[in-house]
């Protein structure tokens, strides 16, 4: 096969197969001859911002001069964008290569009558494959979708596990409940292995700190007034860390959004934590969490454009914190859109409840996943947003957008991943 060939079988796997247990997962692992065991691991799950912390973590370790691989998902445009080693993404020869060795062994399974890999779990194995064989000193782990059975939690003996906020989404997978959502991120903690945790939410937090007394964890709680903010400007933050070890060291993170300090007070604390293990001077630190780059989430991919992938109730509620508080100085246009299996409805309603839009536009994504833009734009009028406009094509409705925003204006695209990363390519075909 060739590169595309192998993306397309990939992309077809669901069709042909179902979830599979970890046993698989670490059966898989082993036939490949433990390639994990070449690495050590900081395993992340959570709701929101895992993503982000692994960015800050990794960019952190690369300044002090290791070598490090990054494992997230989903991807925005590219499906390498999922493999990432010394914050570049893989080359198409290294992503066929490693597919090549996983789907020989996937073949063998299935002649053999046993399950052939997940989507997510050919992606893992994959990317297990190509950090060991680039010979990486760690890698930062993203959990796909909740924790205690992820394919992730196959990769044993982490150096740290690391828990991001939690909150309402995929219920139908995870729970009713905050507190049932977090006992299954709480599934990636292993005995004895530090864990730091996100504990502004007390329900999951009382899960979190059971769980590591449990399991005999060392567990570092961090909350909102761990950090203080100094100063948020269109080009970024500058926040402390109220904690004795960086005294009056003060960071600066090239994001414009405040849900992002948590994010990256998680990756400081990691940092400190894990101080014996993997030395990082202070210096380090400071420029990793400066230089830190993350596709998505409160980027500014042109100025006085950002484009956010928040996608359930907890990161609309963190954008619009965003969105308040540029609109005391800049006029604000949206460009939206979502997919049939989130609330857009409410999401729509606590926007248009707190933010007040120069110009509305809304857009088609997800394939048969859409929603129809009439729907979505009926929805902004009846929460009396008096200028909306529908238009089905991305590039078009994206276009549109800018130009409504004019010179003096921002434009937030949010609603779902899948917009940020046609807006991406988008962007990414003009500069070509």
């Amino acid at each position: 096969m060739n590169y595309e060939e192998a993306v397309a079988y990939i992309e077809d796997i669901p069709r042909f197969t179902t979830k599979n247990s970890l046993d698989h997962t670490r059966e898989c692992l082993r036939r490949l001859g433990d390639p994990q065991r070449k690495f050590r691991v900081i395993h992340v799950a959570g709701t929101n911002g895992k993503g982000s912390t692994c960015a800050f973590i990794t960019s952190v370790l690369r300044e002090a001069g290791y070598s490090c691989g990054l494992f997230t998902s989903p991807h925005l445009v590219e499906i390498n964008e999922r493999f990432q080693i010394n914050e570049e993404v893989i080359d198409d020869d290294t992503f066929l290569r490693a597919f090549e060795k996983v789907k020989k062994l996937s073949d063998e399974l299935v002649a053999e009558g046993s399950y052939h890999p997940t989507y997510f779990e050919t992606l893992l194995l994959m990317g297990m494959v190509i950090f060991a064989e680039a010979g990486v000193d760690y890698v930062t782990l993203e959990t796909g979708l909740g924790g205690r059975l992820d394919a992730t939690t196959a990769v044993e003996d982490p150096a740290a596990c690391v828990i991001t906020s939690i909150s309402l989404d995929h219920m139908q997978y995870l729970g009713n409940t905050v507190s049932e959502i977090a006992g299954e991120k709480a599934g990636i903690m292993v005995p004895g292995v530090p864990v730091i945790y996100d504990a502004n939410d007390p329900d999951a937090a009382g899960v979190m700190r059971e769980h590591a007394e449990k399991l005999g964890c060392p567990y570092y709680e961090l909350k909102r007034e761990d950090t203080e903010i100094h100063k948020i400007t269109k080009d970024g933050i500058r926040f402390s860390l109220k904690d004795e070890t960086y005294g009056d060291a003060v960071f600066d993170i090239p994001f414009i959004a405040r849900y992002q300090v948590m994010n990256a007070a998680l990756a400081v604390k990691t940092i400190q934590v894990l101080e014996d293990q993997i030395p990082v001077s202070l210096e380090a630190l400071k420029a990793g969490m400066a230089k830190t780059r993350w596709q998505g989430r409160m980027e500014t991919v042109l100025p006085g454009v950002i484009v956010d992938g928040a996608h359930n109730e907890d990161g609309v509620e963190k954008f619009v914190e965003t969105a308040e508080h540029f609109q005391k100085e800049f006029p604000l246009t949206l460009l939206f859109s979502a997919v049939d299996d989130k609330d857009y409805t409410d999401m729509i309603r606590t926007i248009c409840s707190r933010i007040r839009f120069r110009h509305v536009i809304v857009t088609q994504v997800g394939g048969y996943r859409k929603v129809p833009v009439e729907e979505l734009a009926e929805i902004f009028r009846e929460d009396g947003v008096p200028e909306v406009e529908a238009i089905e094509d991305v590039p078009a409705a994206f276009e549109r957008a800018v130009k409504e925003k004019g010179e003096d204006g921002m434009l937030f695209c949010v609603g779902s991943l899948y917009l940020v990363g046609e807006i991406k390519a988008v962007i990414r075909r003009k500069k070509l």
